[in-house]
């Protein structure tokens, strides 16, 4: 099989992703199955038919340990949490730093350092608290390239810490740990304070003095302040931590604990702790799509669980030398995680004609997450007679889980009382931001985030212009039913910022039932959504049993600062007559409008030239020249200059005119009305000139638009239809599109950029 095949022959943004992201040197597409698969047969079959792909580590590091390299295959891990002194603080940045050399990204919890104040036998006196230190934390992650890229870094801190309320308006400062996702661990008791408006203590005991520090807080004020910076900055994340310790499979088992999250929160995980992702695509299992017969196939489902849970521990064994750190080692060793989830699911509900977030919608996805639970548990139970429990595998405590009774069959649990498991934690939900995008499919759990997003081109004379590109189940199912434009499609075809937000929990909540760990979850809003809105939209997650959610508002301030990351975009060409940044200038070429006048001024004539964009009308150019009598040309040389760069830096042809027309009366143009009565209008060569350059540009309007004073809309390319740039976007650093905030990535539909946040 060839890679086009694969991918489709018209999709070149996924052929790209491939060869940038995962293609080692000049394998082909066949070698790079053989290796990332290991010689699994079956799972390079499933790889083939797009029905399972590893994550990204693996896809791109899987067998070229023998090439020399240091890598590991784990996307993810947790760095075990600094201690409240000044040698471990430090020793987890030097941690940080390794992990991320061989292109992990980390999560670090900081809830066990001092407040801001409290007292230290040094020399500062008090400390600067747990939050001085995550800028530390964030200049390690910037500092440490992987391959062209950053790590990516979760921070979290306790709800009851005293610094908490620091943390949370940390990022207000757009400037300030610019390179880590924060994330709040929530408790009941802090939501319950909430719900019944009542006072909540923040209180901290100091191990190396006793020294205790406490203060109260309005619960209600803290939460809605929470609600109020993510609204508005798109953090800090929560994460619903009681819920995250007690559903899953070692919720009974008293000596594992969680020590924090992965930077996209979907792998809660102990100090040390890793995982390697994989993601079945819930699209390709949609039998007979987009009729009446469509259905679901559960039963190649469960095959293709079986065989993911199976290939996963494989690279599991594999790896567990390839660990940056022997802590992290040691953790896989004794826990042996692995975290397989679904990607594709709104293309799943679209081919089913199902509508995303409905009960007939949820229904099904809820018999989905059992069978996929079930199944993986009683295949991680299958590997565990084959090859032997976890080193710390409690079978009796596992079984009277919730998670495992909820989420098993009765054939299952005899399999896991009779051979205990082989995986301490077996699924999540990861973003898939890259991965879905190179199959051309949705990301993770999430909802299709536009029915088509804006492409941009620059035509010849300068002047951007925008065209829809479908998402691709979009233009399939258009171009098959022979639709002309989006506002035919089904109803069926709902987007993120369509959906009502409890739509979009309910099925996330739905999932989180089956999901022993936990989901990549980031809720796109419109920009009008607002404070209230958010904080109902987080008091309903709470209730309906999520781990964690964040939410991502278009437009916020945010944007503005992944747009100043990208210090390497592309700039954009200014346009004639739009309004212009400070010191930006419109270039012209040989495509425009000329118009020409002679002139007769006090000291004879005068000619003028006058040149037009094209598609806008607006003035770009003034050239002067004088007759065989006319006055000073040097003057008239620098004042068509200074008109030509006014016009080209943005100010409106009225606003030039006005100045030319403020400069008073010539005496030989006086003079020279008075007797030979053949000056043109103006009282002096200046105004002259501005009198021309009107009637120039108005001779332009005219011919160009029939005196409609509208701007003028270029013809559209060959494509479905051209559009207006609207709103501020975030852009790609590597060709200047917009960016895409999908499953917790920032992702460009042009080039394949992704960075999941």
């Amino acid at each position: 099989m060839e890679l086009e095949e694969w991918l489709g022959k018209d999709n070149q943004l996924g052929c790209d992703i491939w060869k940038k992201k995962y293609c080692y040197g000049n394998e082909s597409f066949e070698h790079w199955i053989a290796r990332i698969s290991g010689g699994n047969e079956k799972i390079a079959q499933l790889i083939r038919e797009k029905k399972f792909l590893f994550g990204g580590r693996i896809l791109s590091n899987r067998g070229l340990e023998y090439e020399g390299r240091k890598i590991t295959l784990s996307n993810c891990y947790v760095i075990e949490p600094p201690r409240d002194e000044i040698e471990s603080i430090f020793e987890c940045a030097k941690k940080l730093a390794r992990t991320y050399s061989y292109g992990g990204g980390c999560g670090v919890d900081i809830s066990g350092l001092s407040p801001r104040g409290a007292r230290i036998n040094n020399a500062a006196k008090e400390t600067t608290g747990a939050v001085s230190f995550m800028e530390l934390y964030s200049l390690v992650t910037d500092l440490i390239g992987q391959n062209g890229r950053r790590g990516a870094l979760m921070i979290s801190i306790d709800c009851e810490h005293p610094d908490v309320e620091e943390f949370i308006d940390l990022k207000t400062d757009l400037s300030k740990v610019t390179k880590a996702n924060l994330s709040v661990r929530i408790s009941e008791k802090f939501m319950e304070a909430v719900k019944k408006q009542e006072p909540f203590l923040l209180h901290y005991t100091r191990e190396a003095t006793g020294e205790k520090i406490e203060k109260e807080v309005d619960a209600r004020e803290m939460f809605h302040h929470i609600a109020e910076t993510n609204w508005d900055y798109g953090e800090p994340g929560a994460l619903f931590w009681d819920r995250i310790s007690g559903w899953n499979l070692l919720a009974n088992t008293k000596e594992f604990a969680y020590a924090g999250v992965n930077p996209c929160a979907e792998e809660p995980l102990p100090a040390g702790g890793s995982c390697l992702l994989g993601s079945i695509n819930l699209s390709e299992f949609v039998q007979n799509p987009f009729t009446a017969r469509a259905a679901f196939d559960f039963e190649g489902f469960k095959n293709c669980v079986k065989e993911s849970v199976r290939a996963l521990n494989e690279v599991l064994e594999e790896g567990l030398t390839l660990h940056p750190l022997e802590e992290q080692q040691e953790s896989v060793r004794q826990w042996k995680q692995i975290g397989l989830g679904i990607m594709g699911l709104a293309d799943m509900l679209m081919k089913l004609e199902l509508t995303y977030g409905e009960d007939e919608a949820v229904e099904l996805c809820d018999r989905i997450g059992f069978a996929m639970a079930d199944t993986a548990i009683a295949a991680s139970a299958g590997l565990a007679k084959e090859k032997g429990t976890f080193p710390k595998c409690r079978t009796e405590e596992i079984l009277e889980t919730p998670f495992l009774q909820a989420n098993t069959t009765e054939a299952t649990r005899e399999l896991v009382k009779k051979y205990g498991l082989r995986n301490s934690q077996l699924l999540t939900i990861a973003p898939t931001g890259t991965l879905s995008t190179m199959l051309g499919i949705s990301g993770g759990i999430e909802p299709v985030y536009a029915n088509y997003y804006v492409r941009k081109t620059e035509s010849l004379h300068g002047e951007d212009v925008y065209y829809k590109v479908y998402t691709k189940i979009v233009e399939n199912y258009m171009r098959e039913h022979k639709l002309a434009d989006d506002s035919m499609l089904p109803d069926y075809f709902v987007t993120a910022m369509t959906l009502d937000y409890r739509q979009r929990i309910d099925m996330q909540a739905v999932w989180q039932k089956h999901i022993d760990a936990s989901i990549s979850s980031t809720v796109n809003v419109p920009n009008q959504f607002t404070v209230e809105e958010t904080e109902n939209l987080y008091l309903y997650a709470y209730e309906k049993g999520l781990k964690g959610v964040t939410l991502f508002r278009d437009g916020c301030k945010r944007v503005g600062v992944l747009n100043a990351e990208n210090q390497d975009e592309k700039k954009r060409s200014p346009v004639a007559g739009e309004g212009l940044a400070r010191g930006e200038i419109v270039e012209i070429n040989d495509d425009v409008i000329g118009k020409k006048r002679k002139l007769i001024t006090g000291c004879g004539s005068l000619h003028c030239i006058a040149l037009f964009d094209p598609y806008t009308g607006a003035l770009l150019e003034t050239y002067l020249s004088k007759g065989s009598t006319g006055g000073c040309n040097n003057f008239m040389i620098g004042l068509s200059r200074m008109i030509s760069i006014s016009a080209r830096g943005g100010i409106d042809i009225d606003t030039i005119i006005d100045q030319l027309n403020s400069t008073g009366s010539c005496p030989s143009y006086s003079v020279r009305r008075a007797t030979r009565k053949d000056t043109s209008r103006g009282s002096c060569c200046p105004m002259a000139v501005g009198n021309a350059l009107m009637d120039m540009y108005r001779e332009v309007q005219e011919e160009l638009f029939g005196g409609e004073k509208k701007k003028h809309v270029p013809p559209k390319a060959p494509k479905p239809k051209a559009v207006k740039k609207i709103g501020q976007t975030a852009t790609c650093p590597e060709c200047g599109e917009p960016l895409f905030f999908e499953s917790g990535c920032n992702i460009c539909k042009n080039c394949g950029w992704s960075k999941c946040l």
